[in-house]
C-alpha cells in the first residue's frame, strides 16, 4: 500500500537535511522480512540517495529511490549517536 504523506520535495528536502550524518536504515522486502542497518548517508542525487554502510560486510541494496522512501518500503531516521 501506498503511503504517500509528503510531497516529493519535501521528501527531497528532508533527505537532503540528512546529508553526511548518521543514520539508521530499514529495508521492508515483504512478508515481514526487515533488514537493519547503520551506515552515513553520503549522497544526495535528483532522483535517488545512497547510504555508504558502516559494516564493510554488509551485502546488500545500499541506493534508494525518493519513491521507495515516500512508499513507506525504506526508512531513514538519523543516528543520535556515531558508531564506528
Amino acid at each position: 500500500m501506498i503511503k504517500n504523506v509528503n510531497s516529493l520535495s519535501e521528501t527531497k528536502r528532508k533527505i537532503e537535511g540528512l546529508y553526511k550524518k548518521p543514520v539508521s536504515v530499514t529495508i521492508n522486502l515483504g512478508r515481514n522480512k526487515f533488514v537493519v542497518y547503520r551506515g552515513l548517508l553520503d549522497g544526495v542525487y535528483p532522483s535517488l540517495f545512497k547510504v555508504s554502510p558502516f559494516d564493510k560486510a554488509f551485502i546488500g541494496k545500499t541506493t534508494y529511490s525518493y519513491s521507495e522512501y515516500m512508499c513507506g518500503r525504506v526508512k531513514v531516521k538519523e543516528e543520535k549517536k556515531t558508531i564506528s
